[in-house]
């Protein structure tokens, strides 16, 4: 946990878990399986929740800030993905929790319709986190010159 070079990679894949669950969950419910969806779903609210807890401990605890150092044509791009993704993430958690406390509730009409907005933002943002991951991390040499800040 001293370490913040650990903490992005394992972000990433709690996002690209979440993303995964979810898209299973719409798939099972799709095909009826009313059981799975409700676990599948509470299971990637789960695995958002473990992202959200390990992020804000990186951030808070190790002060990390990186800043895009790719090359300039995709700097725009980038940079409006990040705004979308950062705007959207806010409403994510609120969204979430309203569409899961509904259907655990089973008040399946205020479920679904709260739900076709939830599942698409929620999914953008976990796939963008993804993104923004290898932007900075892997694409780029944005984290190198981060960690040399830091001295790590």
């Amino acid at each position: 946990m001293d370490d913040p070079s650990t903490f992005p990679p394992l972000n990433a894949a709690l996002n690209g878990l979440a993303a995964l669950l979810m898209v299973i969950g719409v798939w099972r419910i799709r095909s009826g399986d009313e059981a799975n969806h409700r676990k599948l779903m509470l299971g990637a609210f789960g695995i958002s929740v473990l992202f959200l807890c390990s992020y804000l401990y990186y951030h808070l605890h190790f002060g990390v800030s990186v800043n895009y150092a790719g090359p300039d044509w995709a700097k725009l791009p980038y940079l409006l993905m990040l705004l979308t993704h950062t705007v959207l993430a806010a409403t994510v958690p609120f969204m979430a929790m309203r569409t899961i406390w509904l259907g655990l509730n089973d008040r399946r009409a205020s479920h679904r319709k709260w739900a076709r907005w939830t599942f698409p933002i929620w999914l953008y943002v976990s796939l963008t986190g993804v993104l923004i991951y290898l932007v900075l991390y892997v694409f780029t040499d944005s984290s190198r010159l981060a960690f040399e800040r830091l001295g790590t």
